[in-house]
């Protein structure tokens, strides 16, 4: 499979870093940018590159030549194939595609050459072989959905909607955020345009929302924008911490995973409405720590009030884009929500029969657990669940992690007076 870097961007965000160079040249750790995003490619076999070039293109490829040439960071070679194409009037961040397209292969990596990324590909790819559609988008949570473009999506991962940031959007969303990561079908060039500059966004994916010929590839793994001073010198910070390496999806991953009544939210019973949801304070800068922690963050819930029939799929899901949207206004995210929709007792008034049967998902039982820890990679020993009842507790241990109880409970290996406590004691140790 090929891949298509897109390096021709000026940068002009971060010219205070570095304003006689391409952005992509901007180094971390003594190594540029794209040399990192090449060196990610070549691990995974991914070695047959088309870089397109503008703005001071000639100096990266002066540097990476055809990709036999020695590195002047590492003293190794590249050992990869590249090829150029050299705008020589600016295109759009997607006119250079159609002048290569008879290059390409059928579908195609796609990257953009500023952001920092270490990440499974070859899962990646084969995600979007089995969904068959024409773009696959790398998306994940970030901490500023509200100035985000933002993908909605169904429960197969079929794009609905793609807003961006000039957008309206629903008043409660998913923190669902376009990576700059694709793998795309060269079908999608077929379209017929005729501007001298194409969006990559707005001209070509944004209009295949809806129609279920595009996918989301949700995943935790490290993608950034390095393109202002301020994102530069954090991903910087995550370098020389191993963080980036470490959320690879091929490396074992470390989850605190979170009950949500009364953990996240207020406990107000049965919470049938997103009117009723409130986060309990703290939370948002607890849940910001785990996310600076390396840790993952999972919500694991039961919610039986679907089997009940007293709420349906789409209003838990509105509780959910609140609980989201309001954490997400604070700068905090969660990597993932798990809820089990099952409910082992019969004979109420309107319940889901189909919903009505002991599974292996409820808690106390760890099926959801177990579920995270197979579509992360998570390794339960170094895991935790916090929670403020006594199944949360007993989830976590019959799932192999350490517990944390808000309140007093002498099963759990702490104990603190909130989420935030129960945190601090988790990330000091």
């Amino acid at each position: 499979m090929k891949t298509v870097i897109m390096a021709g961007g000026k940068g002009t965000r971060i010219s205070s870093v570095a304003k006689d160079i391409p952005k992509p040249m901007i180094k971390i750790d003594g190594q540029p940018v794209l040399e990192r995003e090449i060196a990610c490619l070549k691990k995974q076999g991914l070695t047959d590159i088309i870089i397109t070039v503008s703005h001071l293109g000639s100096i990266i490829m002066d540097y990476f030549g055809d990709g036999s040439k020695i590195s002047p960071a590492t003293g190794k070679p590249f050992g990869v194939k590249i090829e150029y194409y050299f705008e020589e009037e600016p295109l759009g961040n997607a006119g250079a595609l159609f002048k290569i397209k008879d290059k390409l292969t059928d579908d195609f990596l796609l990257l953009n050459a500023d952001a920092v990324f270490d990440i499974d590909f070859l899962r990646f790819i084969d995600y979007h072989r089995k969904k068959g559609g024409l773009v696959t988008l790398f998306t994940h949570p970030n901490s500023h959905p509200y100035d985000s473009g933002l993908i909605i999506s169904d429960n197969n991962g079929s794009v609905l909607k793609w807003l961006a940031k000039e957008d309206c959007r629903p008043v409660y969303y998913k923190n669902r955020v376009n990576a700059g990561l694709h793998v795309v079908s060269k079908k999608i060039l077929e379209a017929d345009i005729n501007s001298p500059k194409v969006d990559l966004d707005r001209q070509l994916l944004k209009p295949l929302a809806g129609t279920g010929k595009m996918f989301v590839y949700d995943s935790p793994e490290y993608v950034k924008d390095m393109g202002t001073p301020d994102r530069y010198e954090s991903v910087c910070r995550d370098f020389a911490c191993g963080t980036v390496e470490a959320k690879n999806l091929t490396n074992k991953q470390k989850a605190i995973f979170l009950d949500r009544d009364g953990t996240i939210n207020k406990y107000v019973g049965f919470l049938k409405s997103a009117d009723d949801f409130a986060l309990i304070d703290g939370v948002s800068e607890a849940v910001k720590r785990i996310n600076s922690s390396g840790y993952l963050a999972i919500v694991i819930t039961n919610q039986p009030v679907i089997a009940r029939g007293e709420v349906t799929y789409g209003e838990l899901e509105e509780i959910h884009n609140k609980m989201e949207t309001l954490l997400g206004q604070d700068g905090a995210y969660l990597d993932a929500i798990y809820f089990c929709p099952h409910h082992p007792h019969k004979g109420y008034e309107g319940e889901v029969p189909e919903l009505k049967f002991d599974c292996n998902c409820r808690k106390p039982k760890p099926g959801m657990i177990f579920e995270a820890a197979k579509d992360f990679n998570v390794d339960l020993l170094k895991s935790w669940m916090i929670g403020d009842g006594e199944n949360d507790v007993l989830c976590g241990i019959n799932a192999g992690c350490k517990t944390a109880f808000i309140g007093q409970n002498l099963s759990a290996n702490i104990c603190g007076k909130d989420l935030a406590d129960c945190v601090n004691k988790i990330l000091e140790n």
